[in-house]
């Protein structure tokens, strides 16, 4: 008998493509969305091949308790992709990211207390959780799940975002603890790959940035991975019954200077940025360890193919305007 599951904030960048694997693979889903009524922004779920048969959406708010009771009801495991992304400034990072973020996980860990079918969850976590403190940064770090984000270190820099994912990953392990919840993190850095939704993602805009006609590049230095990657992580964490604990999944770290030498390979007429935005030396790609992806069953893209497909995408959607 098919298995069913829940996947929250169902129409985001890579909780659409988790349900189109998991669709595929004969799962019933059932998808928690903010506006399921709403063609903009579940059209793209609704035309997944299978959907008609297999996938119901739920609506559920994060800041609400007890709004996943329904969607979780019955099923086998969570995967919880829910959580506000942008890097862009906020008059209020609590309200706009650290509730939503830290609130909304327990939310939905709560819900899994009242339904005894559930056997594991998986959280979508982040590099964010991971790689952001005091430790010193060389082109000789290596950065693996044993690295977590300083929240002290996070606020003094303002990094909201880092600082919801690194708290709602850590509320996510204390609550579970307590509660005996099987529970596994899933933690990519910067996403990509081809778009199943209509509306722009952060990750995705990170690859825009370079390829616009921006007079600058940021000076930041991150992870990058497939989002094709990140999904068979979340499947397979949830299938295989060794699974534990949180898997950093990146095929490698890249600042823009290493992606604007990919990208002008593959695209030698678009014009990019030149010059670093803050004037600064550029800060050096770290290495990544992701043998415990790779020990997992993952087999990581090489970030040339995942850049690749990530532009046609940008193209295709109309984001890319030349």
């Amino acid at each position: 008998m098919a298995m069913t599951v829940c996947v929250t904030g169902g129409s985001g960048f890579i909780a659409s493509w988790l349900i189109k694997h998991l669709l595929r693979l004969q799962y019933n889903v059932n998808a928690t969305v903010r506006y399921p009524n709403d063609p903009k922004k579940v059209g793209h779920l609704l035309s997944l091949e299978g959907a008609k048969e297999r996938l119901t959406l739920f609506k559920a708010d994060l800041l609400e308790e007890g709004s996943f009771d329904a969607a979780i009801d019955g099923c086998d495991g969570v995967f919880h992709c829910a959580s506000p992304f942008f890097l862009h400034h906020t008059p209020d990072p609590q309200a706009d990211l650290i509730d939503p973020a830290v609130k909304g996980t327990l939310n939905v860990l709560g819900s899994v207390t009242r339904k005894p079918s559930v056997k594991r969850v998986i959280l979508t976590s982040s590099e964010a959780a991971i790689a952001f403190n005091r430790n010193p940064r060389t082109a000789d770090t290596v950065i693996d799940e044993t690295w977590w984000s300083d929240p002290d270190y996070c606020r003094e820099n303002k990094m909201w975002y880092v600082l919801s994912k690194t708290l709602a990953e850590k509320a996510a392990w204390e609550f579970v603890k307590e509660r005996g919840i099987d529970l596994v993190s899933i933690n990519p850095p910067c996403v990509i790959g081809t778009m199943l939704q209509p509306s722009l993602n952060t990750s995705s805009a990170n690859v825009l940035s370079l390829i616009d006609g921006a007079e600058t590049y940021p000076n930041v230095a991150y992870g990058w991975v497939h989002v094709k990657d990140v999904v068979d992580a979340h499947i397979l964490a949830f299938e295989k019954p060794e699974a534990n604990g949180r898997y950093y999944v990146a095929e490698r770290c890249a600042n823009p200077l290493d992606l604007i030498a990919i990208l002008s390979e593959l695209y030698p007429n678009l014009k990019f940025p030149q010059r670093c935005a803050d004037g600064n030396p550029l800060v050096p790609a770290y290495k990544v360890n992701n043998k415990r992806a790779k020990e997992l069953g993952v087999v990581l893209t090489p970030l040339k193919q995942a850049l690749k497909e990530s532009v046609e995408s940008l193209k295709e959607k109309g984001f890319l305007k030349h």
